[in-house]
């Protein structure tokens, strides 16, 4: 618990209304939004990530765990940073699989896409690289939105593998998701294929454009040759 409460105290330090206010506008707490009830201290996230680097060594897992449990959005993102320097510098396959245990259990805390995005390629990707990747198609067909961005921002780290089957499969998996939070992050990652291989993700699109949603689509033939990118956006590729 010391760790924990000077974790909260440097970060409750750096708070700053004004930016918090607009923090909270962003990632739409307001009654409805996706971040719902989400609170913010407005503090920077290289001041998070500072915090995270002093503290990484000496925070428990536990310890860990209590911050992600915090209403905070600061607290839980600091707790995600430190998580993803521990698994980073960890040394066995049982310090890892402690800290994806971890993460698992207490993913209805991690809630809001930079959440999700600063650490799911980070500790589930290079984890369920040369495993059995069942637990990303169990968060893509969970209807949890944050369990769905997971699942296929996790995949992120096969990408950069040139794996592209299971980023691929759970694409299409999420084709029909009503939420462009979804949209974004797998045209995002379709993008990422596309960088490594354009044929594997032309192909893909080719197959699937007419039904995929606009901003999916957007998001994935971003970087695309200008005349390419027009036939798909006309219907004519």
């Amino acid at each position: 618990m010391k760790n924990v409460l000077a974790i909260m105290n440097e970060l409750q330090q750096n708070i700053n209304v004004e930016k918090a206010k607009g923090l909270s506008k962003f990632f739409q707490v307001f009654p409805g939004g996706y971040g719902e009830n989400d609170k913010f201290l407005g503090v920077s996230v290289p001041t998070q990530r500072k915090i995270a680097g002093k503290y990484y060594k000496v925070c428990s897992l536990s310890e860990v765990e209590q911050l992600l449990n915090e209403s905070v959005h600061e607290y839980r993102l600091t707790a995600l940073f430190i998580m993803v320097s521990k698994f980073e510098k960890s040394k066995t396959s049982p310090e890892q699989k402690a800290i994806v245990d971890l993460y698992t259990d207490n993913v209805g805390n991690i809630n809001n896409w930079d959440l999700v995005d600063s650490s799911a390629y980070k500790i589930l990707g290079p984890y369920l690289m040369d495993k059995d990747k069942s637990l990303l198609y169990e968060y893509a067909n969970s209807g949890f939105i944050w369990k769905q961005r997971i699942s296929i921002i996790a995949t992120l780290h096969f990408i950069r593998n040139r794996q592209y089957n299971d980023t691929l499969n759970i694409a299409e998996l999420l084709l029909n998701h009503s939420h462009d939070l979804i949209h974004k992050a797998v045209g995002w990652m379709l993008r990422e294929i596309g960088n490594r291989d354009f044929k594997v993700e032309f192909d893909f699109l080719k197959e699937h454009y007419t039904y995929m949603p606009r901003t999916m689509l957007r998001y994935a033939i971003e970087r695309f040759e200008e005349d390419v990118r027009q036939q798909f956006l006309k219907g004519k590729p």
